[in-house]
């Protein structure tokens, strides 16, 4: 009656009902949306409008900011001393603030304002119009155009391929009916078709984009991926990397066009497609470093030419004509697009199992870290965004550290202790497993 949400007082602490604070919001929203559902109808001035929902009028900073009771309209001047109106609102937990493109006039940013909050309101109440929304095909298409080709050069090898599985699945469904539980079953399904499991999470990284995409663009206001456990991925972890003898091995093998590439991914962990863009432009002789320009990360990054890659790297270019880039393929004239062929052969003949190309760029950072290489340092040469995925790497030094220590053991005897019966001793070896001998004091 008195418009309050009931309350106790317990040891000078008010406590209220969570029930009941959610249901007066629910019905605050509600009253929201009947009041932009009634004023588009009205022809208010703005003289009238800030007289029925103006709470406020504030200046500060050089910037005037309207509140009301949906939101809020901020005026700024810019460096060039325009006028620029931005918008400001909150929708749940969902905060919204920008500039109101082309408006010259409070009025106009007041209306964008009413619009943008009704539709939000709309949306998270279940009675937006169908025919506001997109299907996931349309927004799938949407996003590969506009954001996928234009911003990520391997979207023919991503996002392109995900959407090939998502798109039969999801395709037809409105983008506000696709629901958490759409999603876990189709993490079900793809998993019984013996597809792996970071894979699937590859497919569900993409569509929890599509939908981040889809809420930036004002087409929904929910992303259901979100609450959607990815698959762990700790068993797919892959430590192969290469010993002194099979690299050996190996590069006494590998066919001429191929040994230098290989002796470049060894000494400076590049990944295949940044060695076959590699233009001789990017190297510095004098400096003695390699610069890629875009890497994964889209960052450049630098890397330095050791002495065995700088004698290899100098004679290939007194050999080179005019060729823009360091690796061409003799028949095609071109860049190579893929060795796989001559590189699974080279193995073959080298009897070595079980290595990708890849493998290579884990091998040179797994040597850094095993040479005391700082983790950091590591982190810039192989051009990882974060350090967290560098230290996967730290994995090689387990069997080392295993050994250091064990070069400071001594014979129980020696130090006055017995062995309990069954428990061995001795020095271990390399392929002993790691454990707590069981001692007692003579």
């Amino acid at each position: 009656e008195e418009g309050k949400i009931p309350s106790i007082k317990i040891n000078g602490l008010i406590r209220f009902k969570k029930q009941e604070i959610d249901d007066w919001q629910k019905q605050k929203e509600s009253k929201s949306i009947e009041l932009l559902e009634f004023l588009p109808q009205l022809d208010l001035s703005l003289k009238n409008y800030d007289r029925m929902l103006l709470k406020r009028r504030t200046e500060l900073k050089g910037q005037i900011r309207w509140r009301y009771g949906i939101g809020s309209v901020i005026l700024r001047k810019t460096k060039n001393k325009e006028e620029k109106y931005y918008i400001d609102y909150q929708i749940g937990r969902r905060r919204v603030r920008k500039a109101v493109k082309g408006a010259r006039t409070r009025t106009e940013a007041v209306k964008v304002l009413n619009s943008e909050v009704a539709d939000m309101l709309r949306g998270k109440y279940g009675f937006k119009k169908d025919n506001q929304e997109l299907t996931f095909e349309e927004m799938a298409d949407l996003y590969l155009e506009k954001y996928s080709k234009v911003n990520k050069k391997s979207w023919k090898t991503s996002d392109w391929v995900y959407l090939r599985r998502l798109k039969p699945y999801f395709g037809s469904y409105l983008l506000s009916k696709i629901i958490p539980m759409m999603i876990e079953e189709y993490k079900s399904e793809r998993l019984s078709t013996g597809i792996k499991k970071c894979s699937v999470n590859r497919e569900l990284s993409c569509l929890r984009k599509i939908f981040n995409g889809a809420i930036d663009w004002g087409y929904t206001i929910l992303n259901p991926v979100r609450k959607v456990k990815l698959y762990s991925e700790k068993e797919n972890i892959r430590e192969r990397v290469l010993t002194e003898d099979e690299e050996e091995r190996l590069l006494k093998v590998a066919a001429p066009h191929l040994k230098p590439i290989l002796m470049v991914a060894l000494n400076t962990g590049m990944r295949k497609g940044e060695i076959f863009k590699l233009k001789w432009q990017n190297l510095d002789f004098e400096k003695r470093e390699i610069k890629i320009p875009e890497s994964k990360s889209g960052k450049e990054r630098k890397i330095p030419i050791n002495s065995t890659l700088f004698n290899l790297l100098y004679g290939l270019r007194s050999q080179d004509g005019k060729s823009e880039f360091v690796f061409i393929n003799p028949y095609t004239g071109e860049p190579y697009t893929d060795i796989k062929r001559a590189f699974k052969r080279a193995c073959e003949r080298a009897g070595i199992e079980d290595l990708r190309f890849h493998d290579l760029r884990h091998t040179f950072a797994s040597r850094l870290v095993k040479r005391g290489v700082d983790l950091i340092i590591v982190k810039e040469l192989m051009g990882h965004a974060s350090v967290i995925t560098t230290q996967r790497y730290t994995h090689s030094q387990a069997k080392e550290k295993s050994l250091a220590v064990e070069t400071l053991a001594r014979q129980p005897q020696f130090l006055g202790f017995e062995c309990q019966k069954g428990v061995k001793s001795g020095k271990a070896n390399s392929q002993d497993k790691v454990g707590i001998g069981l001692f007692s004091i003579n």
